[in-house]
C-alpha cells in the first residue's frame, strides 16, 4: 500500500488535472512518442503563443480525474499521452494539427471541445476552421462589400435624379 504522502501527491495531481479540465474550453489528448526535446519545446512555445499549454501526466491519474468529472476519454489514454488545454476552443487543435504536419510522430487522439467529445476525424475538421481573427476579417470584408454596394447604388440613384 502506498504511503499517505504519496497518496496526497497523487490526489494533488488529480485535482490539478480536474482544475485544468474544468477551466478549459477545449482539451486534446495526443501521442508525443518520437518527438525530440527541442521539438517539444517548439510545440510548447507555439501553444503558449495561442494561449494554450500542454502537460504530460500519468494515464491512470488522468483517467481518475476524467472519471471524477464524468468525462469518457478512456480510448485516448492508451500509450503515452500528453494533455493540451486552452480557453480557446480551436487554438490548441490548430496548433497541434499544424505541428503534426511537420512532425508525423505527433498524433492527435481525442478531445473535448465545448463539452462535446471529438474523435480524430472531428479534430481534423476543427483544425480546418479559420482562427477567430480570420473569421472576424471575413465578416468585416463581407460587411464592407455590402456598404460599398449600397454606396454605388445610392450614387447611381443620385446621378439618375440629377439627369431628370
Amino acid at each position: 500500500m502506498a504511503s499517505k504522502a504519496i497518496l496526497e501527491q497523487k490526489q494533488a495531481v488529480i485535482d490539478e488535472i480536474k482544475d485544468r479540465t474544468s477551466n478549459a474550453k477545449s482539451i486534446v489528448l495526443f501521442d508525443y512518442r518520437g518527438i525530440t526535446d527541442s521539438e517539444a519545446k517548439e510545440l510548447r512555445v507555439k501553444l503558449r503563443e495561442s494561449n494554450a499549454d500542454y502537460k504530460v501526466y500519468k494515464n491512470t491519474l488522468m483517467a481518475r480525474a476524467f472519471n471524477d468529472l464524468g468525462i469518457d476519454l478512456a480510448e485516448g489514454l492508451t500509450g503515452p499521452s500528453a494533455f493540451a488545454f486552452s480557453e480557446d476552443q480551436i487554438a490548441p487543435i490548430k496548433v497541434l494539427s499544424d505541428f503534426a504536419k511537420d512532425h508525423p510522430a505527433l498524433v492527435l487522439k481525442v478531445g473535448i471541445v465545448d463539452g462535446e467529445k471529438a474523435d480524430q476525424a472531428k479534430l481534423a475538421e476543427y483544425a480546418t476552421i479559420p482562427s477567430r481573427d480570420g473569421l472576424l476579417t471575413m465578416l468585416a470584408g463581407g460587411m464592407i462589400g455590402l456598404v460599398r454596394d449600397l454606396s454605388i447604388c445610392l450614387d447611381l440613384y443620385s446621378q439618375q435624379k440629377e439627369d431628370n
